[in-house]
């Protein structure tokens, strides 16, 4: 390591992605300082949700690669973690989005995305709690969950990793400035850090979704599978307005986590009565018996948005030294293990695991400007 230097690298964010990046980096031998000002952005407030999504390509192939490294990862997390492979049933609620479902499957499957169609009749066998009604689902069997906070934090104790809570109030290329005003450098600086990221980089087109988020009491086997709607993709990419979707996630503790919502153009962390009920009436269309069950807590987060809604990855065109891991929205967690592959691949020059281009922040901040 050069003289003055404090690390090799310095990653800036402790979430999912930051630890991500940091353990990829500790484990070819680089001295990495992690700062983080204890925001307790959205890897605290997640669900943890692990899924494949294919609104895109591109989406596609970043969230199956990062699944199949969970997956990998899988017999080496700590209980903590609370890692289960438990799947996720999309439901289709009529014909129209059960077609939907059907067209979902024939993509997947010829991608290799295990997956399996669910009749009507056999919706409930598979579910007993959902209501009767609904026009079937689909399965994607290898999706799954874990407690994102202890999966951080895990990852941040690889040796070779430093943390430092800090608060950094300015970057300039490989260099960050903390609010003391002292000056760190190293070789190359990893922006990871959500929504704040453009407090720190203006530029960068990152917009904060707001989401509401309720966990129940102990309920232990009223729900298996993560049960999402099947709308949820139309409301996830809603832009005009506050949408609401059905998603009911079992904990491994047997409490349930119930979502999901999405807010624009606020970053007031309150919870908001309205929205509240709006998504737990939501909830309950497709799950009834929720009305019944005692809801302990409710909270909020932040996610990080981009305008294509697929993360930044790689460095910065005009900031030459400085690296960006942001704008992963609500796929941040399942997309850690890639965002971390892809960015060690490009910081050694090497030929990354899947095609980088789509994630490359060129798409929105121009070409290099450096030599």
């Amino acid at each position: 390591m050069n003289q003055g230097l404090v690390a090799d690298v310095i990653v800036i964010g402790a979430g999912i992605i930051g630890a991500a990046c940091a353990q990829a980096l500790a484990r070819r031998g680089l001295r990495v300082l992690v700062l983080d000002a204890g925001l307790q952005g959205a890897t605290a407030a997640g669900m943890g949700h692990l899924l494949v999504l294919d609104d895109n390509p591109a989406e596609l192939a970043l969230s199956q690669y990062s699944l199949q490294r969970w997956r990998e990862q899988a017999p080496g997390l700590p209980e903590g973690c609370a890692y289960r492979n438990n799947g996720t049933l999309w439901l289709a609620a009529n014909a129209e989005e059960m077609a939907v479902a059907h067209s979902k499957y024939l993509d997947l499957q010829t991608q290799g995305v295990a997956c399996e169609l669910i009749a009507r009749n056999a919706l409930r066998v598979r579910e007993p709690e959902l209501r009767e009604g609904l026009e079937g689902g689909l399965l994607i069997n290898g999706d799954g969950i874990l407690y994102a906070p202890a999966t951080a934090n895990w990852m941040l104790d690889t040796a070779g990793i430093e943390q430092r809570r800090a608060r950094v109030s300015e970057v300039d290329g490989n260099r960050v400035c903390l609010d003391d005003g002292q000056w760190l450098s190293a070789e190359a600086v990893i922006l990871a850090n959500g929504i704040q990221a453009s407090d720190l980089c203006p530029e960068l087109p990152i917009e904060p979704k707001k989401g509401h988020l309720l966990i129940t009491d102990r309920y232990p086997g009223k729900v298996t599978h993560t049960l999402v709607e099947l709308g949820y993709v139309t409301s996830a990419h809603n832009a005009t307005g506050p949408s609401t979707a059905c998603n009911i996630q079992p904990r491994p503790t047997g409490q349930l986590f119930i979502g999901a919502s999405r807010q624009f153009g606020t970053t007031d962390p309150q919870v908001e009565g309205w929205m509240l009920a709006k998504m737990l009436k939501r909830a309950a269309e497709y799950m009834p018996g929720l009305a019944q069950l005692n809801g302990i807590r409710a909270w909020t987060g932040f996610r990080a948005a981009s305008p294509d809604g697929l993360p930044l990855i790689g460095e910065h065109p005009s900031r030459k030294g400085l690296w960006l891991a942001v704008g992963h929205e609500g796929l941040g967690v399942t997309t850690a293990p890639g965002t971390a592959d892809l960015l060690v691949a490009q910081l050694f020059n090497e030929t990354p695991p899947l095609a980088a281009q789509d994630y490359l922040p060129q798409r929105f901040l121009g070409e290099a400007v450096y030599a």
